[in-house]
């Protein structure tokens, strides 16, 4: 691009943030429209909620107010990246995206579209589609060079079924064809699809892998969303019907939210609800090599929508590196008086978790990651020691 294009994008990026909404609904409408087969690789439930828009608007606005040094992005489009290959999106369905983001800037700018800001717009998402594709294709030929890695969909059979509490289940996953499966970094993802037959198409989900890596199978934990009707219960309602035997077709592990498992430095987990599962793995490896200190705080409803409450009680009480704080909102009078009442605040076991040389990891709903990153940040936690995973599409951008 040359400057004066450059320029000409940058010069529509508040009118296109003032219309988000309208260029997103407008996008996402048209393409499924011409592009109906789409629907198997997007999630439909974050377009019934609004969160895809957002996410998606969002990140094209923030190139454009980049577009002169996008490298300052690398670390969003790295983890938008691996999504994307958890997907199996191929270079070929960026002309798809990108056809129809250029007909709805010019439907949302109207007159103000001049062939001659169109080019330049046009110019502006090549060169973001082909900084994409050069990402996931280094990301695709490191799955691929791995031992028992796969490029797209692998079929893997349900092996086990397990309660972990009232709303979770966990799948133990073991690849058809006997081959070796992929080794991954702890707090990685991998996404599933399967036929949802009230849709009549496919619905893919990511869900972090909830163990440390053992070459015999992938485990994920579902929690299953109060109303199968809600786009977002969709899939786990879908999940928890399953029975061991099942086939499911799986994506080699992807994400950037991970620990070095090889490190030496300090861990402080901090989870809500479902955001265990990453941290568990993280936790697990933790234990299966260096085994160094480790403070995990968790809060969740009530014991019984507790996950992994004995798996992780069992390692505090066989190990001196581990120490846990748990909060549940809803506190019984059974329940071990260890526990606190109501939500995590981390001012009240600062002491504990003020570590030097740690590395804070947090994992849950939007909200419940802003308030702890921002009392990280209020008791002095430099923001580059801080990681958190969003569920979903990636809207916080904290860092």
């Amino acid at each position: 691009m040359n400057n004066k294009q450059k320029a000409l994008v940058k010069s529509t990026v508040a009118v296109l943030k003032s219309n988000g909404a309208d260029l997103t609904q407008y996008f996402y409408n048209r393409m499924f429209n011409h592009n109906p087969e789409l629907k198997n690789l997007f999630n439909m439930s974050h377009q019934a909620s609004g969160k895809q828009q957002h996410a998606l608007a969002g990140a094209v606005l923030a190139y454009a107010e980049h577009i002169e040094n996008p490298t300052l992005l690398i670390n969003i489009l790295r983890s938008i990246g691996n999504k994307h290959v958890s997907l199996n999106i191929k270079p070929e369905q960026y002309n798809i995206v990108g056809l129809h983001l250029i007909s709805s800037i010019k439907e949302v700018l109207g007159k103000a579209a001049t062939d001659e800001l169109l080019e330049a717009w046009t110019q502006a998402y090549h060169e973001l589609a082909q900084i994409m594709i050069s990402i996931e294709d280094g990301i695709y030929c490191s799955n691929l060079n791995k031992n028992g890695g796969w490029k797209g969909w692998r079929t893997f059979i349900i092996s086990k079924i397990v309660e972990e509490s009232m709303e979770v289940k966990s799948f133990y996953l073991k690849p058809k064809d006997g081959q070796p499966i992929a080794e991954y970094l702890p707090g990685q993802f991998i996404s599933v699809k399967t036929y949802i037959p009230s849709l009549g198409y496919e619905q893919p989900r990511q869900y972090s892998l909830s163990s440390a890596f053992t070459p015999k199978y992938y485990r994920i934990s579902v929690k299953k969303e109060k109303n199968q009707f809600n786009p977002d219960g969709i899939v786990s309602h879908i999940m928890h019907s399953k029975l061991a035997g099942d086939e499911i077709e799986v994506s080699a592990p992807a994400g950037i939210f991970h620990i070095n498992p090889l490190s030496e430095y300090p861990l402080v987990l901090i989870s809500g609800g479902i955001g265990v599962t990453p941290l568990l793995s993280m936790l697990e490896t933790n234990e299966n090599n260096n085994r160094n200190p480790v403070v995990w705080l968790h809060s969740c409803r009530d014991q019984t929508v507790h996950s992994f409450k004995d798996h992780i009680d069992y390692l505090e009480q066989n190990n001196e590196w581990l120490t846990t704080h748990i909060f549940y909102e809803n506190k019984n009078k059974e329940d071990d008086q260890a526990i606190h009442e109501g939500r995590i605040n981390l001012h009240e076991v600062k002491e504990e978790i003020l570590i030097d040389n740690a590395k804070y990891y947090i994992c849950g709903p939007e909200a419940f990651i802003k308030v702890q990153y921002n009392s990280l940040m209020q008791l002095g936690i430099a923001g580059e020691n801080i990681f958190y995973e969003e569920f979903g599409p990636q809207l916080l951008h904290l860092n």
